[in-house]
């Protein structure tokens, strides 16, 4: 089978990691991935924010359980956080932002790596955390869509569950 689709048809979430920090080069390249997703008319809209800083990753989870109304780790224990966030009023900026964590996670498992999408990025950069943090980086006009988490995994990577069976309807 042709290596980019053995990826794409074998990728899983993954929920438990080591500490252990993914290095630069594995950063930089899932981070890339991410940069050449398609978007709508090459707006290239979407901006990641790669967070290692424990501090800075640690409140970020915080606040994203937060919003669950319970305790816990929304980032399973993975030392790096890529939060996408998206331009506001750009029409396709919600498929624009998926698609990059699409490739981003697709990467992530073509280099080894462990990684998860993980919801609740727009209410935390909703947040005055979150709305601090923007003012920070000059990315005022910009909405989360979602994260990546990253990591190597603690266990290896799950076991892949079935597809269900009514995915494809044929119009011939």
């Amino acid at each position: 089978m042709n290596e980019a689709l053995r990826i794409l048809n074998e990728r899983v979430s993954v929920r438990s990691y080591k500490q252990e920090q993914i290095t630069k080069e594995e950063l930089d390249a899932v981070l890339e991935a991410g940069k050449n997703a398609p978007t709508g008319m090459n707006r290239q809209c979407p901006v990641f924010i790669a967070v290692q800083d424990k501090k800075v990753r640690d409140q970020l989870s915080a606040l994203n359980a937060s919003f669950m109304n319970r305790e816990g780790d929304p980032f399973y224990g993975a030392p790096t956080v890529i939060c996408v966030l998206v331009k506001e009023g750009i029409n396709t900026n919600l498929e624009d932002g998926s698609l990059a964590l699409g490739n981003m996670l697709n990467a992530a498992y073509a280099l080894g790596l462990g990684a998860c999408w993980i919801h609740r990025c727009k209410e935390m950069f909703q947040s005055d955390y979150g709305k601090e943090l923007l003012s920070k980086l000059g990315l005022e006009d910009y909405k989360g869509v979602g994260c990546c988490i990253l990591g190597y995994p603690a266990d290896g990577f799950p076991e892949k569950k079935p597809r269900k069976t009514d995915y494809v309807h044929y119009i011939v």
